[in-house]
């Protein structure tokens, strides 16, 4: 076969040109059809949601995806790919809410079930042409004509079948994980869902800064005052309930770690902890270097502190 040579390419003709013959040859629907019998590769598409426009990053996931159907046709298989639509629900129900102007309680009051569902359909379709556009402009190969559709019944009840199928054979079990909550939505939310525009916004909470007392024996002589001295690690977490199964502590072999004599603030006993060098003005007021130790009185806003020993996390 002898190929055509470009000169002063035109990408966008030269797209136009492949397109055009791969439908007047229905070039996809060949590769399909033409390999009836031999063995199958079958691809179900990820679906994604026609509620918003399609971006960049969904022509690169398109695109890998293309490859493993592309290659497994090369390789002679016959390759049935089915498209389909997520027609997943927070998103699109906040979306619907917002045009409304309601909320999930004047459900059933201001609207029905049944019109909420159905603006609900209409609005995850929304952008459907586009992603049909989009798909043929980029060469990727799916069934488009008979997608399935994830609010669809018979998809319902055939996850509910297969469902059926795992139970029987034993192959379900009750479990247990953290799960991201909405209490505005009243439902769970996705790792999708929690990157979405104005989930997260900075809010200052209280944290726990835990002493770990240190061993004498195992960070050596050499880090004591005296032999009255007690030395505390610091340790800070977000997740404090996990605390009473810490086993260790872990020391960044290079990391510059300060020893820093202080009292403690609850308690007002006078205290040694070890923590990184790059993070004692995090812990402690530069008017407290200026103080005199001695002085402290209980109840005192600035409390006195002085670093008296620093060190890299090897010496540990």
């Amino acid at each position: 076969m002898k190929y055509p040579e470009y000169t002063n390419i035109n990408f966008f003709h030269l797209e136009q040109e492949v397109l055009g013959w791969w439908e007047k040859e229905k070039t996809f629907e060949r590769s399909v059809e033409e390999r009836e019998g031999k063995e199958t590769f079958t691809f179900f598409e990820g679906p994604p949601s026609a509620n918003g426009t399609p971006g960049i990053h969904h022509v690169m996931a398109r695109t890998v995806k293309d490859i493993f159907c592309r290659y497994k046709t090369q390789k002679g298989f016959q390759v049935k790919r089915k498209g389909g639509w997520d027609t997943h629900g927070l998103p699109v129900e906040l979306q619907v809410e917002k045009e409304l102007g309601i909320t999930k309680e004047d459900i059933g009051k201001s609207i029905s079930v049944e019109e909420y569902n159905e603006r609900c359909k209409k609005a995850v379709m929304k952008f459907k042409g586009e992603w049909e556009d989009l798909t043929r402009i980029m060469g990727y190969w799916v069934d488009m004509d008979d997608p399935y559709i994830t609010f669809d019944r018979n998809y319902v009840e055939s996850l509910w079948a297969y469902l059926k199928i795992l139970f029987e054979k034993e192959l379900l079990y009750q479990g247990y994980t953290v799960q991201p909550y909405s209490p505005a939505a009243g439902t769970g939310l996705s790792s999708h869902e929690l990157n979405m525009p104005g989930t997260y916004k900075m809010v200052k909470d209280t944290s726990i800064v835990a002493q770990f007392k240190a061993k004498r024996e195992g960070i050596g002589e050499k880090f004591y005052e005296d032999e009255n001295e007690v030395v505390f690690f610091l340790a800070w977490t977000t997740t404090p309930w996990t605390l009473p199964s810490n086993c260790a502590l872990a020391v960044g072999e290079k990391i510059s770690y300060s020893k820093v004599k202080t009292y403690n603030p609850y308690t007002h006993q006078p205290v040694s902890v070890i923590l990184a060098s790059e993070l004692v003005s995090k812990y402690f007021d530069e008017k407290g270097a200026e103080a005199i130790l001695e002085d402290y009185e209980p109840g005192d806003k600035i409390i006195p502190w002085i670093e008296v020993h620093k060190f890299e996390g090897r010496e540990l």
